[in-house]
């Protein structure tokens, strides 16, 4: 059976700058098989039929919370509480994993230094250990397409390579054999795409990270979702926080 990782972050990669009100950076992996994966393609369609009549339009969480271009209809508070019921519905239903990773760059900084190796590749390195254990544990997987937001480029050529650098050596935890077991095959697509897998991780990223940032405050989207996380004998090995 073939699966996809679709991966999306909230947060900027760099180091160089750090917003002081939001320092992290988050890398959210979905992983999902390509039976539910048209689901949940058709059910997000569905979503834009019913609230546009397009299922072109692109959820971008910013433009959704900011209530920018398309999504401007959110001004009616109606139509917000009647669109926010139909995502709550979406992202509640057990059909995908999340596999996600966290980075607070002031204290990676204050620890490791500013390494040549940006966050993302260190929270990618993760992702991609933690989804060899999820298909090993779901045990029906030969096929595995992993589908990244294009950024540009430079900075898709270093994440290729990254890959590929994965693939042949591995890492601490997973050896490289096991990694070709299941092909590791990367693409990368524009968000105009309209890549229904990468909005879901784009709208389920930012309502981590500000878990993350905020632990004790309520957060209606994260309890949505937090049963999607990745766990085994009921640890939860599906978010990782550094350092």
């Amino acid at each position: 059976m073939k699966y996809y990782l679709f991966l999306d972050e909230s947060g900027d990669h760099g180091l160089k700058k750090i917003d002081k009100s939001f320092p992290i950076f988050l890398l959210c992996g979905i992983l999902i098989s390509e039976e539910n994966y048209k689901l949940i393609r058709n059910e997000i369609n569905r979503i834009k039929i019913e609230f546009w009549n397009n299922k072109n339009v692109i959820f971008h969480s910013r433009d959704i919370r900011k209530c920018n271009n398309e999504f401007q209809i959110l001004f009616d508070l109606g139509i917000k509480e009647k669109f926010y019921e139909s995502i709550n519905v979406l992202v509640e239903k057990q059909q995908y994993n999340i596999i996600a990773a966290s980075i607070n760059k002031t204290e990676f900084i204050k620890k490791y230094g500013r390494l040549e190796n940006d966050v993302y590749e260190i929270s990618l390195s993760f992702i991609l250990e933690r989804t060899v254990f999820c298909l090993d544990k779901l045990g029906n997987c030969n096929d595995l397409e992993i589908i990244i937001e294009r950024r540009g480029k430079k900075e898709d050529t270093k994440l290729n390579e990254h890959i590929q650098k994965v693939k042949q050596i591995g890492t601490y935890y997973v050896d490289s054999e096991r990694i070709q077991n299941y092909g590791f095959k990367a693409k990368f697509s524009w968000k105009n795409e309209n890549i229904n897998g990468l909005q879901l991780s784009d709208l389920i990223a930012y309502p981590i990270a500000r878990k993350i940032l905020n632990p004790q405050g309520v957060n209606l989207s994260f309890d949505k979702f937090k049963h999607n996380f990745y766990t085994k004998n009921g640890r939860v090995y599906g978010l990782k926080k550094f350092p």
